[in-house]
């Protein structure tokens, strides 16, 4: 499944995922956005990884909220912002 989302006045971001027995997999968030550090994309896509596809918008803009490293910073694009794609991606 594929989504995008242009974030008004932000950035554009990309889900890509499957559904396999009710559960989100091989979950993956691009874009052209930014994010310090790096590495909390990983952190994006391993919360997301495994969530039933029943999350609300609410729930899956509160698991990224919580995966993400200390003192993260996300340029363009919010973890609401991944929710609404995901929310997309899953139609």
């Amino acid at each position: 499944m594929h989504a995008e989302y242009k974030v008004p006045g932000g950035k554009l971001v990309v889900a890509d995922l499957e559904v396999v027995d009710g559960q989100m997999r091989n979950v993956r968030i691009s874009g052209d956005f930014f994010l310090e550090p790096p590495e909390a994309l990983d952190a994006i896509n391993d919360a997301l990884e495994g969530m039933p596809v029943e999350a609300s918008e609410t729930e899956i803009a509160l698991a990224v909220q919580l995966a993400l490293p200390d003192k993260a910073e996300l340029f363009g694009f919010s973890s609401e912002a991944v929710a609404v794609t995901v929310g997309r991606a899953l139609g």
